[in-house]
This record gives C-alpha cells, sequence and structure tokens, in this order.
C-alpha cells in the first residue's frame, strides 16, 4: 500500500518504559503501515527486564530436549553478555525525517478501531459504535497473557451463552498453561468460546476462516479483504473491546464500554502482569539445571566488545 510510511523506517519515542510485549504490539502493526521496519526507543529497565525472562525461558527449553541446544546456548550467551554491560541504540543528533508525527495520549479519551477492511481506516469507538457483528476473534501476535485475563474477566460477567462466536487463540503454548492454570479456560468455555491451538489462527489467513460475509472484531494485526473469511467486515480492535462486541452482539458505545471497563482497571496490576519466566518455579528449576559453555560466553563477550 503506497501511504507516507512506504518502504520507510519508524522510530517510535516518548514511551521509554512500555513493556518489550507491549513495544513489540507497536512494531508488529508497522508491516500493516507498508513501514519496512520499526524501532521503539526503551529504558534500559524493561529490556534487562525481558531478556532475563527469556534466558529462563532458552535454558527451560535446552532442558526439555528443543532441537538445536548450542544455538539456545549461543543465544543465552549473547544476552548474558549484554546485561553485564547493557547498550542501547538511539537515533542519531540531529537526524532528519521525512515526518514527524506527534500524539498527545492524554487527548485520546475513548478506544480507536481500525474499520473493515483497511487498517489505516481508523475511527473512534463512537463513530462506529452499534455496528452488529457476527464472530470475535482474540488471538495474533498483537496480544499477549495479560490481554486473555482481561477478557476473561469482562466475559465472566456474563451469564449463559453468547451471541457471537467467539475465537480464543494465545499466541504460545505458555499463555494457555497459565491461563488454564489461572482458570480463564474454563471462563472460555462457559460462555460458549472455541478455544483454539496456541499460534496465528484465524489471522494467518489460510487455517480457520470465520463464515462468509461475517462482521468480525478481531484483535490481528490486519484487516485486508477477505483474509479472515470470504467477504467478512473485519474491525480490528483490542482485546478488551473485542470481549465486550462479544458478550453484546455489537460494538459497544463508549459508555458501556467503560462500564464493563470499569472493574477491569481496579484490578490492571494483577490483570495484566506479564509472564516473567525467571519468576515462574517450575521453569527457574529447570534452568537451574542448564550450564553455558564459558566458551560461549567469551565469544559473546568479545562479540559485544567488537
Amino acid at each position: 500500500k503506497k501511504n507516507i510510511f512506504n518502504g520507510r523506517i519508524l522510530e517510535i519515542e516518548g514511551l521509554p518504559d512500555l513493556k518489550c510485549e507491549q513495544a513489540f504490539e507497536l512494531s508488529d502493526a508497522s508491516a500493516e503501515r507498508s513501514a519496512a521496519g520499526c524501532t521503539i526507543k526503551l529504558s534500559e529497565g524493561p529490556v534487562r527486564e525481558y531478556l532475563t525472562s527469556n534466558i529462563t525461558l532458552l535454558k527451560w527449553m535446552i532442558s526439555e530436549g528443543y532441537s538445536d541446544p548450542r544455538t539456545l546456548a549461543r543465544r543465552i550467551a549473547k544476552m548474558e553478555a549484554w546485561l553485564e554491560k547493557p547498550s542501547l541504540m538511539s537515533a542519531d543528533p540531529g537526524a532528519e525525517y521525512a515526518a514527524t508525527i506527534e500524539i498527545n495520549m492524554s487527548e485520546i479519551k475513548e478506544p480507536i478501531l481500525c474499520c473493515p477492511n483497511d487498517p489505516d481506516d481508523a475511527k473512534t469507538l463512537s463513530d462506529v459504535a452499534g455496528a452488529k457483528i457476527d464472530e470475535v476473534f482474540i488471538g495474533s501476535c498483537m496480544t499477549n497473557v495479560g490481554h486473555y485475563r482481561a477478557a476473561g474477566k469482562m466475559l465472566g460477567q456474563f451469564e449463559g451463552q453468547l451471541p457471537t462466536r467467539l475465537w480464543i487463540a494465545p499466541p504460545t503454548k505458555m499463555d494457555q498453561e497459565q491461563l488454564t492454570k489461572e482458570g480463564f479456560y474454563a471462563t472460555y468455555g462457559k460462555v460458549g468460546a472455541r478455544t483454539e491451538m496456541p499460534g496465528c489462527s484465524l489471522c494467518m489467513g489460510n487455517q480457520a476462516r470465520v463464515a462468509d460475509n461475517a462482521s468480525v472484531v478481531s484483535t490481528s494485526t490486519r484487516n485486508f479483504p477477505n483474509r479472515l473469511g470470504k467477504g467478512a467486515n473485519v474491525y480490528l480492535a483490542s482485546a478488551e473491546l473485542s470481549a465486550v462486541a462479544a458478550v453484546l452482539g455489537r460494538i459497544p458505545t463508549a459508555e458501556e464500554y467503560l462500564k464493563y471497563y470499569e472493574e477491569l482497571g481496579k484490578q490492571a496490576d494483577t490483570v495484566y502482569k506479564y509472564l516473567n519466566f525467571d519468576q515462574v518455579e517450575s521453569y527457574v528449576e529447570a534452568a537451574s539445571e542448564v550450564t553455558i559453555d564459558e566458551g560461549l560466553r567469551a565469544a559473546a563477550r568479545a562479540s559485544m566488545a567488537a
């Protein structure tokens, strides 16, 4: 698609304390702007937190017999080397840009959706409230475990079977396992949601499909014509808004959405807690049995210093 972003690199600043998972959501969406890539300027804290978690995860993968353990070990060594001497890239002083777009976050008072079937056709919730919805998809790389907790909390306020077809597909098996432990899969089943194998599911466009000509709310990255289903009209929205649409069978008004979200907002610290593997006992225990060759560590340090 030809637009101002086409073939260019997006550099996002002003959100230094985003978690890496949140930053990935923005960078993943840059492809839908036709951009060639995206960078987000973060402070050291969230990067350190993310790498520390991933070292534990990769060691767990080695302990579980995942393929190519030496490659995993090299990645661990590189991460450990960075943590010893952290360094982050930033834009060159006085860099020139094709355009600078400033967004005042305090001016955004309600959710924003992308309308059928163009991810650049963004409108506020009030602009599209009331549109009938047949199916809802909560999944893709635009989501993390917190989104599924949030959706589960909202669905838990509903009694009976949903008036829509709701698809749930966490991005990873680890998310699925954690959500099952916390009881959210029971909530999904109670309201009649269809739980898919973790991964891309509907977002891929060549796996599961929605019904022909369905009106859909989706958390996926793209809503190009016919991608989720033949003739489907797809709105892109947050997991929270998607859950409310699943309950109502239509896109809610801003007032309705905020009513559902009010209770959720009080539990934000626990709902939006990320899956840090260095804080999960079973992963830490397995990781403790894995040692990284000192030769790999030395090579990693040398490459970082180069």
